[in-house]
């Protein structure tokens, strides 16, 4: 195999110099033969890898992660195949192992009877670009995440609970099969913030939220801050008998907490009172309504003293 020192003619010297001082890596493909006819120089210095070490497209597709492999080859090959230009973005390993992340362009050079003679292409280092993207991505799902977060307690917010139950709502309807939710109010929150101060009450919302967050025992459940004082629990498959299980272990867990409220009517440790509701979604019901119904039994809770349940039982 000969490479650019034989194969260049040195009319071209001017043109070959400025090819081999840039960053871009420019080769060529005899595709009659599948063996590189040029690489240039900058190859051994990207990749380890000395240019007369690249004998065929066999050497390029080994140099490449195993990930990327079978994909990238099969696109670049039906790509010249088809005579096509192309590009492709890939991870190529380096000699000693690391891996750098490339953008091969491939032009496609015909000749005189239209069939593809050699593919000329530029191989570019894109690791600092992929780089950014990566950290871009990462950037937008923690965006994505804290979006979906309650920035106070760190449990699923009202956004987060309002998709959650959209899609628990369709799946019991189709599945016919019961869904149950739980509101949750602090007793008494307003006589909290007045008598230990809002900071201590943020704490206290924080506690609750860790508390109530326990409740939840299986996957499949949710748990969400449902605005202020309140939170809501969604337990797909879930029947109302179970669900006032829940609701009750949700009032035992807060009880053991034993949360200081010297400024409650109902005594002198926090209390909640609980909204109990279950359904198995019809055609002509809408989730908002059945958020509704569970609301007012949260009210008729608190209209009956507080820390107690109400539900269809």
């Amino acid at each position: 195999m000969t490479h650019a020192a034989d194969d260049v003619p040195a009319d071209s010297t001017v043109y070959k110099t400025l090819l081999e001082s840039t960053k871009a890596i420019p080769w060529q493909i005899d595709w009659k033969t599948l063996q590189f006819t040029y690489i240039g120089p900058q190859i051994e210095q990207l990749l380890g890898w000395s240019p007369s070490s690249w004998v065929t497209v066999q050497d390029w597709a080994e140099r490449m992660h195993p990930e990327d492999r079978e994909r990238v080859v099969d696109f670049c090959v039906a790509q010249s195949q088809a005579g096509t230009d192309h590009e492709a973005d890939y991870r190529a390993l380096t000699k000693d192992g690391d891996v750098v992340w490339i953008r091969d362009v491939v032009h496609v050079k015909r000749n005189d009877a239209g069939d593809v003679e050699s593919l000329i292409g530029f191989m570019f280092d894109i690791s600092e670009r992929k780089a950014a993207e990566q950290k871009l991505l990462a950037m937008q799902k923690e965006l994505e995440s804290l979006s979906f977060k309650d920035g106070l307690t760190g449990v699923s917010n009202r956004r987060m609970f309002d998709s959650i139950l959209d899609a628990e709502w369709v799946e019991a309807r189709r599945m016919g099969q019961a869904l149950s939710l739980i509101l949750i109010d602090i007793d008494y929150f307003k006589q909290y913030n007045d008598r230990y101060g809002h900071i201590q009450g943020d704490t206290c919302l924080k506690q609750v939220a860790q508390v109530l967050a326990g409740a939840a025992t299986r996957s499949g459940d949710g748990f969400a801050r449902f605005g202020g004082e309140e939170f809501v629990l969604i337990l797909p498959g879930t029947d109302a008998a179970s669900a006032l299980t829940v609701a009750e272990r949700c009032r035992s867990l807060i009880f053991k907490a034993q949360i200081p409220h010297d400024a409650s009517p109902a005594g002198q440790l926090l209390t909640i009172s609980l909204g109990v509701g279950t359904t198995i979604p019809a055609r002509h019901e809408a989730a908002i309504d059945f958020v509704e119904m569970v609301d007012q039994r949260l009210y008729q809770a608190k209209q009956r003293g507080r820390n107690c349940i109400v539900g269809a039982l």
